[in-house]
């Protein structure tokens, strides 16, 4: 089982310049956000994941991210205020204190799991794509 975060690539690379009334902020640094997001191929990345745990006999679970990464591991409290800096996770609630993207991974995983317990698999459906030659090939040498 592989969990992920159910990430919408096209939102996350958006335009930031705005129109001319309401002007972007940031611009600059959101188009290289942009370029590193597409350069990166996330969507292939995950319709290849979902593509080879299938094939493998897996399941790719797809989580919406919502707050997996301000949701306390300990308590449940859910603040904004939780994710103090992009590294730094402190419970305002309880003073629990982690890493945030462990905090995240496993909010995520916690979710997953969850999610396959209930019968909701959120599947892309790359699963019915049979592998080619080469992967044949592969999968026999190893």
């Amino acid at each position: 089982m592989v969990c992920i975060e159910d990430l919408q690539v096209r939102n996350l690379s958006a335009s930031a310049v705005g129109t001319l009334d309401a002007p972007g902020t940031n611009v600059r640094a959101k188009s290289g956000l942009n370029k590193a997001i597409l350069v990166q191929g996330w969507s292939e990345f995950r319709r290849q994941l979902d593509y080879k745990t299938a094939w493998n006999g897996g399941h790719l679970i797809a989580v919406p991210p919502q707050n997996t990464s301000r949701t306390c591991l300990r308590c449940g409290h859910v603040a904004k205020e939780n994710r103090q800096t992009q590294a730094r996770f402190a419970c305002v609630k309880c003073g629990f204190k982690e890493n945030a993207d462990l905090v995240g991974a496993i909010n995520v995983l916690r979710a997953g799991h969850a999610r396959l317990a209930c019968g909701e698999t959120s599947l892309v459906g790359a699963s019915t794509q049979e592998p080619t030659e080469a992967t044949i090939r592969e999968l026999a040498c190893a």
